[in-house]
């Protein structure tokens, strides 16, 4: 494994490039950002809103992907207060156990900001059902969840008649991915790799069919072609550290006093749900980094943290699935925790890992290693 010499990500991150310097696409963008005319932007992003604005008069002019999280409050004030739209929100919860954090931001983005929020919660059944093929057969637990959360906002901008569906962040872009393009329009969102599609037929079997599936279905490109979907962080100076901050003082609650995570360095991104974070742990054993890797590089662009204090921080933390989500996780699908660690240890990457004397994965290069 090769790391970012500016930041910890390593280049086992999919889609991720570093240039001749050895520094990654992440970091470079991030650096971008001091150059960016960005009052040239807004008004880009005014003339947008006004293509739109009052479209179906009295009704809602565009729509927002919301999870009620820090960004998507960012996101609902930034449109209604500054650009002076009227959104409707779409939002996808999963059925696992809510953190009381989660359950409280949620509310309170439609409470502080006055606007409705149209939720879906899956077929329940089906997502056991599908949540135990998935990661036994792709090592992706969530896939199903994942892929809602991008086409079900694609599918109700289209009944709603809101072209405009602001989503927050270019996730390629900004921390690095096969889509890795500076551009507002998010119509190629779903080949982001967050929630790319897996075969149809590979998913069917004698108890999941194809209308089971239909809402996982991304519009044909005529439907598309009907939306003008958006990255609002295309427009704004984009820093999850600060919408963090702002989202605080707007009635958003962190997890603390709640639940100190074991393997995060933060307590305000992905607090919905405790199971949910299996998904983003696991790129652990797939990758050789997780959680705690994608915020501590964050912070280092940010100018939060030192390289060696980031290196610190992903030694102790990063390997550390928390218990939490592991029982919450087992006691949704159904798993013991010998059956659950039976069919994590499969997806251990042996070109990064391999097992000591104790029989524990241990990365072969880790960052500590190459200071």
């Amino acid at each position: 494994m090769k790391y970012c010499k500016k930041c910890v990500m390593p280049d086992t991150r999919p889609g991720i490039t570093f240039n001749e310097e050895g520094v990654c696409c992440a970091c470079i963008n991030h650096a971008r950002k001091q150059f960016t005319n960005y009052e040239a932007r807004l008004k880009e992003l005014e003339a947008i809103c006004n293509k739109y604005r009052g479209m179906n008069g009295v009704g809602y002019d565009c729509a927002i992907a919301v999870s009620g999280g820090k960004d998507s409050h960012f996101q609902v004030y930034f449109m209604k207060e500054v650009m002076k739209m009227n959104p409707i929100l779409f939002s996808v919860e999963d059925n696992f156990p809510m953190t009381e954090a989660g359950k409280h931001n949620l509310k309170n983005i439609s409470e502080e900001f006055g606007c409705p929020i149209i939720s879906l919660k899956p077929n329940r059944k089906l997502q056991k059902k599908l949540m135990r093929k998935t990661f036994e057969k792709y090592g992706k637990p969530t896939w199903l969840l994942d892929r809602l959360i991008y086409t079900y906002p694609l599918q109700m901008a289209l009944k709603f008649n809101t072209p405009l569906l602001v989503y927050g962040e270019n996730v390629s872009y900004e921390y690095g991915g096969t889509d890795a393009i500076e551009t507002y329009s998010a119509k190629e969102i779903l080949k982001n790799g967050v929630a790319s599609d897996i075969p149809m037929n590979e998913l069917i079997d004698e108890e999941i069919t194809e209308q089971d599936l239909c809402m996982t279905v991304a519009p044909t490109e005529e439907e598309l072609n009907k939306l003008d979907p958006i990255y609002l962080s295309y427009f704004v100076k984009w820093n999850s550290y600060e919408n963090y901050i702002f989202a605080s003082k707007r009635g958003f609650h962190d997890l603390q006093g709640e639940w100190d995570r074991t393997m995060n360095v933060e307590n305000f991104d992905q607090i919905d749900s405790a199971a949910y974070l299996v998904h983003a742990w696991m790129k652990y054993p797939k990758f050789g980094h997780a959680c705690a890797t994608d915020y501590s590089a964050r912070f280092v662009r940010y100018g939060l943290l030192s390289r060696e204090d980031a290196i610190e921080l992903v030694k102790k933390k990063d390997h550390a699935l928390d218990p939490r989500c592991i029982r919450e996780f087992c006691e949704f699908l159904g798993y013991s925790e010998k059956e659950f660690w039976d069919i994590i240890d499969k997806y251990y990457n042996q070109n990064l890992f391999e097992k000591n004397e104790f029989g524990e994965w241990k990365l072969k290069n880790p960052i500590w290693m190459k200071k």
